[in-house]
This record gives structure tokens, C-alpha cells and sequence, in this order.
């Protein structure tokens, strides 16, 4: 009884780690985008054939020598690896936590290994990044997918946790699911638009606010803006993406921002109105509140790195704080 309590005790820990670790991955790949890292080093899973850019310096040096301003730099290449030397210890941390909830009476089995299985996905498209050179559906697809695992880490971590806490009992109130299963899909939305504007380095396609280039609607080419299957910069007849197609990008993804304000805020604003949800809804307008600063730094200062990082950490602060409302209300029994 003892050594399976120490158990319990070990798996919430390593589950607790592996979510922190994943919103640090999160945070990470915004940096190595803002860094333009990510064909820091263009093969996959090692750096020009080397376990690391150490061993890789001759080839590195050779091509920074020969493209000064391309995506290889000895800097870029630390960055790329670090980024999957993090993604590798959360791959093995995962499969060591599949195993101890197969031996553990309270975790889900099931869910673990499925969380297995999706960051091995997750792990292929990672390598599909480097190798389709950057394909922004593809880099958009990993960033979702990287939202994903933390959603699904934190589920299992929610289901383990010592206590059911207050907001668990007043998360089964009548008609409170739908509200929370509306602004996580709408939050859902808007990551995959925010992850479309950054794979396309269209952020600062509209340098003013509330106006885009002095105007209420700015020229707009929407059908090349959001064709899917495409490389990075060019249309899928491979003619040169017009600046537009950009403008349409960031465009979108700016009048969504508005719905997803409208929609976290009113639930935000409800979970206040109860004493013992009040800590979390202020939490979830304290982050609406930094997204909104960091993205209009974005515009104003030029797509300044730590604002670019800090708002796709905003991102994921939502999604997980939306979660741990989301988590207990859908389980909760239905009130008659």
C-alpha cells in the first residue's frame, strides 16, 4: 500500500513536469520561428548527419559562408536542436508515464497511451517540418498538435490530482457546459489562425490599429491567402504569394481575436460571479488581457521576439486554464 502511494505521489509529479515541459516546448518553437530556426539545421532527426551542431560545424560554416544571410548559422542550429533534444526527453518521459499508468488503480490507461501515440505524431511532424522546408499547413498542424499534447497531459493531470477542488462541484451547474465548450472551440480557432499569421510571417502585414494600411478593409486576395497546400511564400501554382494574401492573413486572424475576446470574456466573467470561482476567471482575464498587449506590441514594435514568445504562451495559458473548467464540467453529472 505504501510503495503504490509512493507511487501515485511519483506519477502526479512526472505528469505535473511533463505539462510544465510542454508549455516550455510551446513557448520554445514560438522562439525558433521568431528566430527563423527551424532549418537551422535541414535534416531531421540529427544536424547534418551529427548528433549535434558540434559535429555538424564544418558543414554549418560552409553553408553560413555561402548563403550569410540563409537560414543556417551555428546559432540557428543549437536553437533547431535544442528545440527537438527537449521534444525527445518529453517523448521518453511520456512513455515512462504510459507504463506507470498501466500499473496504477486511479490514472487512465488509455488516455496515456494515447498520448503516446500523439506525440509520436507529433514527433513526425516535426520532422515533416524540416523536410517539406517550413510547408506553413504543416508548421501550423505541429503547433496544434503541440496545444494537443499539452491539453492532453493536463487532462491526465487533472484526473490524478490529490483534491477535487471547489470549481470542480460548481462546474456541473446547469448550462455552464455549453458556454465552455463554445470558447474552447473558438480558442481553438483562433490558435489555428494565429499559427497560419506566424508560418506565413504575416504579422506585419497591418502596421496600425484598429485600421489595416489606413483603411477599416484593406485589399485583401483571401483564395491565395488561405490555400492550404502550398510552399512557404508562393501559391500552389508556384507563383510568388501576393503581399495581399498576407494582408488577408493577418487580417482574419485580427477580426477573430474580437470573438474570442467577446466569448473567454463572458465566461470569464461568470466564473466571477460565484466566491469560489472567482481566482480562476480573474486568471483567465489577466491573460486576455496580456494577449491583447502582446499583440498589438507585435504591430507596433515590429514583431518584437519576446512579445512574439510571450503571446503564443498566452495562447496556451488559455487553453489550459480554459480546460480546467472545461475538464470537470463535462464530467460532472447533468443537474435535473
Amino acid at each position: 500500500m505504501r510503495s503504490r502511494l509512493i507511487s501515485m505521489t511519483l506519477f502526479r509529479r512526472l505528469l505535473f513536469f511533463a505539462v510544465f515541459l510542454t508549455f516550455d516546448l510551446i513557448m520554445f518553437g514560438a522562439f525558433v520561428r521568431v528566430t527563423d530556426a527551424g532549418l537551422g539545421c535541414p535534416d531531421w532527426p540529427g544536424c547534418y548527419g551529427k548528433v549535434t551542431p558540434i559535429g555538424a560545424i564544418d558543414s554549418i560554416r560552409a553553408e553560413t559562408a555561402l548563403r550569410p544571410d540563409g537560414p543556417v548559422t551555428a546559432f540557428k542550429a543549437w536553437v533547431e536542436m535544442l528545440h527537438r533534444y527537449i521534444a525527445a526527453g518529453l517523448g521518453v518521459l511520456v512513455i515512462l508515464l504510459a507504463i506507470m499508468a498501466s500499473r496504477l488503480p486511479g490514472p487512465s490507461a488509455r488516455l496515456a497511451w494515447f498520448t503516446l501515440f500523439w506525440i509520436i505524431l507529433q514527433g513526425a511532424f516535426g520532422a515533416f517540418t524540416v523536410t517539406l522546408k517550413l510547408m506553413p499547413l504543416v508548421v501550423t498542424l505541429h503547433l496544434l498538435g503541440g496545444m494537443i499534447l499539452f491539453g492532453l497531459l493536463l487532462a491526465q493531470w487533472v484526473r490524478v490530482r490529490p483534491a477535487t477542488s471547489a470549481l470542480t462541484a460548481m462546474s456541473g451547474a446547469s448550462g455552464f457546459r455549453p458556454l465552455v465548450t463554445i470558447a474552447l472551440a473558438v480558442l481553438l480557432c483562433q490558435i489555428a489562425l494565429g499559427g497560419w499569421v506566424s508560418t506565413n510571417y504575416a504579422t506585419l502585414a497591418c502596421r496600425d490599429f484598429p485600421l489595416c494600411q489606413g483603411s477599416l478593409w484593406p485589399d485583401m486576395n483571401f483564395r491565395a491567402g488561405f490555400e492550404l497546400w502550398r510552399r512557404l511564400g508562393y501559391q500552389g501554382d508556384d507563383q510568388a504569394l501576393p503581399f495581399q494574401a498576407l494582408t488577408a492573413i493577418h487580417f482574419v486572424h485580427r477580426l477573430f481575436a474580437g470573438v474570442v475576446f467577446i466569448v473567454v470574456g463572458a465566461l470569464a466573467l461568470r466564473l466571477r460571479r460565484s466566491e469560489l470561482s472567482r481566482p480562476i476567471g480573474n486568471l483567465i482575464l489577466a491573460v486576455l488581457a496580456l494577449q491583447v498587449v502582446t499583440g498589438l506590441t507585435n504591430i507596433f514594435l515590429d514583431w518584437p521576439m519576446a512579445a512574439a514568445v510571450l503571446h503564443t504562451g498566452g495562447a496556451a495559458a488559455l487553453l489550459g486554464l480554459l480546460l480546467m473548467v472545461a475538464l470537470p464540467a463535462w464530467s460532472a453529472p447533468a443537474r435535473a
